[in-house]
């Protein structure tokens, strides 16, 4: 028999927005922002065909039983509490301590099934780690992160500009440069990496200044998951170097 699917991170993202916009309270099946919702996650591109073979998937009742799920689990929540799950603990965490930033996240969900971004993008590889944990803001992000930095076309015109002025194709963090190390085989060689995480950026086209040159090792650990982080810049990086280099202060 076919069952719904776990909640994804994406879709708890959009139904906690939810709550957190009406107060930490929960939603009943008559508001018309359940039915919204509803719809919406049932367009999201992550159950392949889902939605299509299973009429109850994420139905107004479900996504009801969700928000009060994120509602009552919420730390200042003085009634009894519904059952939840770790992801549903993970997910208020997340938005009691970064509130502006996730509902930034459900936006840009929102803003890119909106505009048909999300649902033309395949799957990329490395939206989801080694350890099956996903972008903080959401699988989806992370997937259309990845593919428009993997774009010829925005790498070509940003390796064409530095040309034009002068700089080095080398890596921002760590200053490894491909031509150099690897000769004729690495001229022309860099990776691209946003220094705006796409649900602050929005769906807008991107800048030629939005991007910095990285290394293939640094560009990895700017979107390694850990600590609740899946997105850093090049300063942050640079940061996790002098710290991971810097002699330990003993007492």
């Amino acid at each position: 028999m076919l069952r719904s699917p776990a909640w994804t991170r994406d879709e708890l993202v959009l139904a906690c927005a939810l709550v957190v916009k009406n107060g930490w309270r929960e939603l009943r099946e008559g508001d018309p922002a359940v039915q919204e919702l509803s719809d919406l996650l049932r367009s999201l591109p992550l159950h392949e065909g889902i939605a299509n073979a299973l009429p109850q998937y994420r139905s107004v009742g479900s996504v009801s039983r969700k928000t009060t799920d994120l509602a009552t689990n919420h730390p200042d929540y003085a009634g009894k509490r519904t059952k939840g799950g770790k992801a549903d603990k993970e997910i208020i965490k997340a938005f009691i301590d970064h509130e502006a930033a996730m509902l930034e996240a459900a936006r840009g969900i929102e803003d890119g099934i909106g505009s048909g971004a999300l649902v033309r993008i395949p799957e990329q590889p490395g939206e989801v780690a080694e350890d099956g944990t996903t972008a903080a803001e959401g699988r989806l992000l992370a997937r259309w992160a990845i593919y428009r930095e993997r774009s010829p076309k925005l790498r070509q015109r940003k390796i064409a500009q530095a040309r034009r002025l002068g700089q080095p194709l080398q890596c921002e963090v760590c200053a490894f440069h491909f031509e150099r190390t690897y000769g004729e085989l690495g001229k022309d060689y860099i990776e691209v990496h946003h220094t705006l995480p796409l649900h602050i950026s929005g769906p807008r086209e991107t800048r030629l200044e939005d991007l910095a040159f990285l290394c293939s090792n640094c560009h990895r650990m700017c979107h390694t998951s850990h600590r609740g982080e899946s997105w850093r810049t090049p300063a942050a990086v640079r940061a996790e170097i002098a710290k991971a280099l810097s002699p330990e202060i003993k007492d």
